[in-house]
């Protein structure tokens, strides 16, 4: 329940509450910085800098103090993305500091497809200010997005004070504030004994949920096309027309297929038939039956369906995976 820290503000001091009406901040509790869960998230994110830029001689001790002027974030960038940014290595003042920030910030939120600055939950001034909480959920988000197989501590909350100033003064209430959600939707489980579909299942999730999947599953493709010099930013829509996929599965199967036998740059509708079916038969000649799949639904962008392919095409690779591991082990 909201409190008021001061509800009938002095006379003479009507003007500092009105400079700052409407600014809402976090700040988290003291006590949940002593929570074991949140002290191992905090050491596994400083490990995973610290081992991420170790070619570049850069050692992190503390998350807040040593992110704020942009150039452990800089590095990460460059690092984790292969982007390269003109801005200065070293920003000394302030003025410098915010705006080389400004500019990895806004690498890193196009990167991550956060396309509305509202929807992050960091900002130029927060990461500026040495916010932690902050900080960590910019952390996790690129953990999350650049390296989806680094286990983070499942379920890790924080309890934060929200402080906003209001005409009547400055109201505070207490809320919980997730840092890692409950349990990542894992796409390498089998199917559940109901023989449910695992992806009609990760549809039911919330949001997060169904984005973190599709993120591992972008990563997965995004690798094994690398080699062509293809990259996939957006699942829902670049797998429409059939070209990425026809590619992926002779990637993935070591075949190359003639660019006479489908079309690279479909022109329309029944081109895009044509190289989705072909995708689709390349399937049933693997022995990948995925049912309860139209060629149209992928062309429509459905994005149930296309996930399904993907997802078939990643149980597969990763089970070959994990059969040669074991094999290489004995």
């Amino acid at each position: 329940m909201a409190t008021d820290v001061f509800s009938n503000p002095r006379e003479e001091d009507p003007l500092d509450v009105a400079l700052f009406q409407g600014e809402r901040r976090k700040i988290i509790q003291p006590t949940s910085l002593l929570d074991p869960k949140v002290e191992k998230l905090k050491d596994v994110l400083t490990s995973w800098i610290n081992k991420t830029l170790t070619p570049d001689h850069i050692v992190v001790q503390s998350l807040d103090e040593d992110l704020f002027d942009g150039l452990v974030l800089h590095h990460l960038l460059a690092r984790l993305a292969g982007v390269s940014l003109s801005v200065d290595e070293i920003a000394v003042t302030a003025a410098a500091q915010i705006h080389k920030l400004g500019v990895v910030l806004e690498e890193v939120n196009k990167r991550l497809g956060l396309t509305d600055d509202a929807l992050a939950k960091w900002n130029v001034q927060l990461i500026h200010n040495k916010d932690l909480l902050a900080t960590i959920h910019l952390l996790v988000t690129m953990v999350r997005h650049f390296q989806p197989d680094l286990a983070l501590p499942p379920n890790v909350k924080v309890e934060v004070v929200l402080v906003e100033v209001t005409k009547t003064g400055i109201k505070s209430d207490i809320q919980s504030e997730d840092l890692t959600e409950e349990s990542r939707p894992s796409l390498q489980s089998p199917n559940s004994s109901s023989g449910e579909d695992p992806i009609e299942k990760l549809l039911t999730l919330d949001a997060h949920k169904i984005l973190l999947a599709k993120t591992s599953i972008v990563n997965f493709v995004n690798q094994n096309m690398s080699s062509m010099g293809l990259q996939v930013a957006d699942l829902d829509t670049q797998f429409s027309d059939g070209v990425i996929l026809l590619l992926l599965i002779g990637q993935l199967e070591g075949f190359f297929i003639p660019l006479c036998d489908f079309h690279l740059s479909p022109a329309n509708h029944a081109e895009m038939v044509h190289n989705v079916t072909l995708a689709c038969d390349f399937l049933l000649d693997i022995g990948l039956n995925v049912p309860n799949i139209d060629p149209e639904d992928i062309i429509s962008r459905d994005v149930g369906a296309t996930l399904k392919v993907l997802y078939a095409l990643f149980r597969r690779h990763k089970g070959r995976q994990a059969e040669s591991a074991a094999s290489a082990q004995k």
